[in-house]
């Protein structure tokens, strides 16, 4: 009786797997339920070349960059950090579900040097090309990814209900859900409890825009939310901001109605 009862969970065990009845934890990002139904991937990235983006840096603007402050091979865009700048969208979006990669190399360069490795990901790009454009931030930094910080006239509600504002020239911040105290030191790790993967592994990053909605997701966990975002679209860049820094799987998926 009892090896009767065995081979019938075991059966029923067995089912659950090939139907789908069970199923394991994702890998971090992956197949996040909170995203919105979407459309077909537009990929900004694939492969050894700029794609869809052009890049700019402080001393040189335009598609200049004789350093190589960008570099693109498999699959892989690598940001060296040595000089301000970005990799920008050639075209604005509105309405998405953006998601990518990223990891740390080990380079940090002056002004930054020796501090909390920077970088972001700037959505609602407005105005003219600068270091930095009218946009609001995905911030990117050891110990303060997913914070929001709104530049250059661009403002959000966060969700304490308090409106932010970045003065002209500078920008404002609101902080990760949960997030504790920071030290603007390389290699720095939320004491609180920190959601960046160690160094020098991937993470998932994941940014939802509905409207004027906004919601930053870090491996697969709300981090922070706001609403009423200004602009509402606009292009999207990739910083270079004193720290090495590499991204890849960089994906929009447009939002159906």
């Amino acid at each position: 009786m009892n090896h009767r009862r065995r081979a019938m969970r075991t059966a029923v065990f067995v089912s659950a797997l090939l139907f789908g009845l069970w199923s394991f934890p994702a890998v971090a990002g992956e197949g996040n339920s909170n995203v919105p139904k979407h459309g077909a991937a537009v990929v900004l990235f694939e492969g050894s070349a700029p794609g869809n983006f052009d890049s700019f840096l402080k001393t040189k603007g335009l598609n200049n960059d004789p350093e190589h402050v960008f570099t693109f091979e498999n699959g892989v865009i690598r940001v060296s950090g040595a000089e301000m700048g970005y990799l920008i969208t050639k075209q604005e979006y509105a309405n998405y579900y953006l998601r990518a990669e990223f990891k740390w190399g080990e380079a940090t360069h002056a002004p930054r040097e020796g501090m909390a490795r920077d970088s972001g990901i700037l959505y609602h790009i407005q105005g003219e090309q600068k270091v930095w454009p009218t946009s609001l931030e995905y911030q990117i930094c050891e110990g303060q990814t997913g914070d929001f910080y709104m530049t250059d006239g661009a403002a959000l509600t966060g969700p304490d209900g308090k409106r932010e504002t970045g003065p002209s020239g500078s920008a404002a911040r609101i902080k990760r859900i949960g997030e504790g105290p920071w030290q603007n030191v390389t290699g720095y790790r939320d004491p609180a409890g920190e959601i960046e993967e160690p160094h020098g592994e991937w993470n998932v990053v994941e940014i939802v825009v509905q409207g004027d909605n906004v919601k930053h997701y870090l491996n697969g966990k709300l981090v922070n939310e706001g609403t009423k975002a200004y602009p509402a679209s606009g292009k999207i860049l990739i910083q270079s901001e004193g720290a090495e820094v590499y991204f890849r799987d960089i994906k929009l998926y447009p939002l159906k109605p």
